[in-house]
């Protein structure tokens, strides 16, 4: 829907204006713009809305995002590390992640919480200057502890946490977060999908509990390879693992597509 002012139409003049002067359904003409119309002697005449144009094939590739679930997991300082494992202790990896020259770890540690624990929680590698723990929703609720949705290295003002692993234990006064929905893109996929860095995207899941996902911070890095990071209650709720794949369909509350099947 547009509105059409006096303004808009003086604007006009230069090139022309139509006679009849087109007025798509929806759109809106000010009492000053029809009353410059008509002491112009230029009708108006009613014409179809703009036709949705659905994505080509190619462009649904462009835009699809492959989804990397996120089990609840920990990222520790080196001081911390050392703390929980012995003085000198290196993480050794266990396997690779998606994202490049990050590790899940062998070494696991256990939360602790007002009203619960969960063992066996991942540490990924390579240690980072301040130690953050992700888990879920559903997870805090068995800890005792409900974190604030952030995204990851936002930890101020968040609550804490104990830790616990072979050697010794951490009491964190912060760091304890729900893991806002992200995508990891390089500059390259960033050009492709028309994404900066900060934009909210809008993506749509495939399958069998469909949903949009209308809030997705793009992290942009040359670094990144296009990874679509959400934790298990996000993945449990739209059915999706780890392989599957999203497509993006607007940003910044925008939707400027969207597909079926």
């Amino acid at each position: 829907m547009a509105l059409i002012t006096e303004a808009y139409l003086r604007s006009r003049l230069v090139k022309g204006l139509p006679d009849p002067f087109p007025v798509r359904v929806g759109d809106k003409l000010t009492p000053a713009a029809v009353d410059f119309l008509k002491s112009r002697g230029i009708a108006t005449c009613q014409i179809a809305p703009h036709p949705t144009i659905l994505p080509d094939k190619m462009a649904l590739k462009d835009m699809s995002v492959p989804v990397g679930v996120s089990n609840r997991h920990v990222h520790l300082s080196p001081e911390h590390v050392e703390t929980l494992f012995g003085s000198g202790y290196s993480l050794t990896p266990m396997r690779e992640l998606s994202q490049s020259g990050q590790f899940a770890a062998h070494e696991t540690v256990i939360l602790i919480g007002p009203k619960g624990i969960i063992r066996n929680v991942r540490i990924l590698g390579p240690s980072r200057g301040a130690t953050q723990v992700e888990v879920s929703r559903t997870d805090g609720y068995v800890l005792g502890v409900h974190p604030p949705v952030r995204l990851s290295g936002h930890i101020e003002d968040t609550p804490g946490i104990t830790l616990a692993g072979t050697k010794g234990t951490v009491v964190l006064l912060q760091g304890l977060i729900v893991a806002k929905s992200h995508v990891h893109m390089s500059p390259q996929d960033a050009s492709k999908m028309k994404a900066e860095s900060g934009d909210r995207l809008i993506l749509q899941t495939l399958g069998e509990r469909p949903l949009i996902f209308a809030d997705v911070i793009a992290r942009v890095n040359e670094r990144f390879s296009l990874d679509f990071h959400i934790d298990t209650d996000e993945a449990n709720a739209a059915g999706l693992k780890t392989g599957d794949v999203v497509r993006m369909i607007g940003k910044n509350g925008e939707i400027t597509g969207s597909v079926r099947g």
